[in-house]
């Protein structure tokens, strides 16, 4: 491996949760980016604050922070998944789709990029009008949940995502964004777990690769893949991690702050709230609690970031709730 390699992808692990405890204390706090239910007036981008990892206090009163009508093609979008990049930029890629369509009328997704967490750019990829030589719409039923890694290898952000097409399995797919974030290449095959598999979430930390998903085969639930490299083999444990025995999709996992243990959240979509579970190992959970919910916080499938005080202070800022403040919900010490 080139020094040049090897210091990109120390960077990488240290923005994908690998940073020494030191560094981690930059961190005060955490966002989160999910949407709140199937209505397309719920399918939008909202973010809430948290001092904890575990109650979160949503931000603009719990309303959308972007409007799904400006950005995507169905004009509603699913399953936000955020990314602090190693250049320093924030990168969000989202499920363009409006469930009450039909849950095979998804065709695309919608990449936004930001400087600063409040200040957007969008674009909106529809797979069979870029690639019409791979992709029939008719037989294209879903392009879901997308999520995206910087892979040090290749030097690029890789987004990653499942497809559905009639008559075959959900497979966990991958391409690469252009510099400028608005394209990606044409999608690959990342992962098979010969079995409907969907909801992936990747995490680099002990020299692995730990891929999170949901798979369907002798019930159903959270499991995991490892590897060495992105690109690599993926080596699957064949065991389910969630804590609950309720039906769960959309996991999501971060390091606490300042911590060995590592969050499994995941979305207890038929009953309506998280869960959230706790590992040193990423391999052995135990739960922690459930999230609590109010009128204006529902949050279905999402994910979470760390993020510094200046960070949270922009975001407040720019999206405030009535009677909410900093000290309020825990980031700054009264």
């Amino acid at each position: 491996m080139s020094i040049l390699s090897l210091t990109a992808l120390l960077m990488s692990a240290c923005f994908m949760g690998g940073c020494k405890e030191e560094e981690d204390n930059t961190y005060v706090g955490y966002l989160f980016a999910y949407f709140n239910g199937n209505a397309p007036w719920q399918e939008q981008i909202c973010f809430a604050l948290s001092a904890d990892g575990y109650n979160y206090v949503p931000l603009n009163d719990g309303k959308p922070i972007i409007s799904s009508d400006t950005i995507a093609n169905k004009q509603a979008v699913r399953d936000p998944h955020i990314l602090r990049g190693e250049d320093g930029n924030f990168y969000m890629v989202v499920t363009d789709m409006r469930s009450s369509q039909g849950w095979a009328s998804n065709d695309g997704l919608v990449l936004l990029r930001s400087s600063n967490l409040t200040d957007w750019t969008h674009s909106a990829i529809d797979f069979p009008t870029t690639w019409p030589e791979r992709f029939d719409r008719d037989s294209l039923t879903q392009v879901w949940a997308p999520q995206t890694i910087y892979d040090p290898e290749a030097g690029k952000y890789m987004l990653y995502y499942a497809i559905g097409e009639v008559g075959a399995h959900y497979i966990t797919y991958c391409s690469y964004a252009n510099e400028d974030f608005t394209e990606i290449s044409m999608p690959e095959v990342l992962y098979d777990h010969h079995a409907n598999t969907i909801d992936a979430d990747i995490v680099y930390a002990d020299s692995m690769y730990h891929m999170f998903f949901k798979t369907e085969g002798q019930g159903n639930g959270i499991m995991k893949a490892t590897a060495k490299t992105l690109r690599g083999e993926w080596t699957p444990e064949y065991r389910y991690l969630q804590q609950s025995n309720k039906a769960v999709e959309g996991s999501g996992v971060f390091k606490l702050i300042g911590s060995d243990e590592w969050i499994l959240m995941y979305d207890c979509y038929m009953n309506g709230h998280y869960e959230y579970c706790k590992s040193t190992d990423l391999s052995n959970f135990t739960y922690v609690c459930n999230s609590a919910n109010t009128d204006i916080f529902t949050p279905r499938h999402g994910t979470t970031i760390a993020i510094t005080l200046d960070e949270a202070k922009r975001l407040i800022e720019k999206w405030p709730s009535e009677g909410k403040t900093l000290e309020s919900i825990g980031i700054i010490k009264k």
